[in-house]
């Protein structure tokens, strides 16, 4: 409207930025209530129905051909590349428009990213070497963006955006960097034929990019064949969705001033006109709704369509298909759940403290001057709540014999970290601390 004021290019990059969080923060509540709907009914006279519900089979099948899975392997193979994918997203853009386009305050999160997750790594594999559960050291590697960003929701303004953002910018390269572990850690015997089909077919992707395709529909066929060659391959299908999302431009095709001579160029159709509809006036409506869609750039396009239903739909799902477990006081000292609460309530928070100190001690990133010591700390428990990515990893990583072990340990490391990370973040600043104390 010409009453408001035009947008400055700042809005171009916050705006994005602030939808995210927002859906995110609603995204945990829902994400939170699928979870305990989840243990509440495996826990009932019901809990055998409910996980028999799961355990489904869905597919196809002609003739001789048979392609299925059950409900739940759908929901974690086939859903969950949509959330990867939207993840991908975020941090394409983040890297070329938003605040990780300085390398030196990218590489203070991709270093946080980068302790929190090797070190929960060695913590888990110190207390589970030469044990069943030491092929689970993958599952302690992730941080829950949903619930972490929720939980900084709570705080409001308590606390700088620069925490939120460097927050979100490490749960999404430490959400990339677990399904790297999943697709070389935890994926079955290769098939080599189906890999190249699918490397042919991202080729496919770069090519219709680089000749000008801008169709959504054309690639999302060509994307669903690169899953299916894919999942044949042996790899874990869904790191399909994060070489697509990586590949999507974060550039826009149509800049401002091109899209206001265009529309400058609209004018009514006159009264009465009839006729098949091939006139100027008609043709420059067409341009100009073509301008309007390419003002925005692919990344961001996709965004919009699929964050609410990745945040609101899928993700809950995950969590509702997954996270039943039936609760004994026995479990409580099994040497798994031991080790997962490890990993990631004291693993989580000396790795992000710790690299983080060294990239900036190194002179590698920079620290902002409203994100201090303190607050990185209460960050670095957050990231101890490993839910959503936790789960999935550990169904790949563990048998049934330890699979609720290892569920159980998630449960109590995330409601530990997530306690212990708001009363540290809630209490520092109230007493007053200055940034410019920790400095160093």
């Amino acid at each position: 409207m010409i009453t408001r004021l035009p947008k400055e290019f700042v809005d171009r990059l916050t705006e994005p930025f602030s939808r995210f969080l927002r859906i995110e923060s609603a995204g945990g509540a829902i994400l939170l209530f699928s979870a305990v709907a989840a243990l509440v009914l495996s826990n009932s006279p019901w809990a055998r129905v409910f996980l028999d519900v799961w355990e489904t089979q869905v597919g196809l099948q002609i003739g001789a051909f048979e392609f299925g899975r059950s409900l739940r392997d759908w929901i974690n193979d086939g859903l969950m590349t949509l959330f990867f994918f939207l993840v991908a997203l975020e941090l394409k853009r983040e890297l070329v428009l938003g605040e990780l386009q300085n390398p030196r305050v990218a590489a203070l999160s991709i270093a946080a990213a980068l302790g929190g997750m090797l070190v929960p790594a060695a913590l888990y594999l110190m207390l589970q070497w030469g044990q069943p559960g030491q092929h689970g050291w993958g599952t302690v590697m992730a941080t829950d963006t949903a619930f972490v960003i929720g939980c900084l929701a709570l705080l409001g303004p308590r606390i700088p955006q620069s925490l939120r953002v460097f927050m979100l910018s490490l749960a999404i390269v430490d959400d990339i960097g677990a399904i790297l572990v999943v697709a070389i850690g935890y994926s079955s015997h290769i098939v080599w034929g189906a890999l190249v089909l699918g490397a042919l077919g991202v080729a496919v992707v770069r090519v219709m990019a680089l000749i000008g395709f801008r169709g959504f529909p054309l690639y999302l066929l060509v994307g669903g064949f690169i899953w299916l060659a894919v999942d044949a391959s042996g790899i874990h299908a869904t790191i399909t969705g994060v070489i697509l999302g990586l590949m999507t431009p974060a550039r826009r095709w149509v800049s401002d001033e091109r899209l206001y001579a265009i529309l400058g160029q609209v004018v009514a159709h006159p009264a009465g006109d009839v006729g098949s509809g091939h006139t100027k006036d008609r043709k420059t409506l067409q341009v100009a709704e073509v301008a309007a869609r390419e003002a925005l750039s692919p990344v961001e396009r996709l965004e919009i369509v699929l964050h609410p239903w990745v945040g609101f739909v899928i993700v809950p799902l995950f969590a509702f298909a997954n996270a039943g477990l039936p609760l004994s006081v026995g479990d409580l000292g099994n040497s798994v759940a031991v080790a997962v609460f490890v990993g990631f309530a004291l693993g989580k928070p000396i790795g992000v403290l710790t690299f983080s100190w060294l990239a900036v001690r190194s002179n590698l990133a920079i620290r902002p001057a409203d994100l201090s010591w303190r607050l990185l700390a209460g960050g670095g428990l957050l990231a101890g709540i490993g839910f959503t990515m936790a789960l999935f990893i550990a169904k790949l990583a563990f048998n049934e014999s330890l699979l609720d072990s290892a569920k159980l340990g998630i449960f109590l490391a995330s409601v530990f970290s997530a306690v212990a990370g708001l009363a540290l973040l809630k209490w520092w600043p109230a007493r007053g601390q200055h940034p410019e104390v920790d400095r160093g």
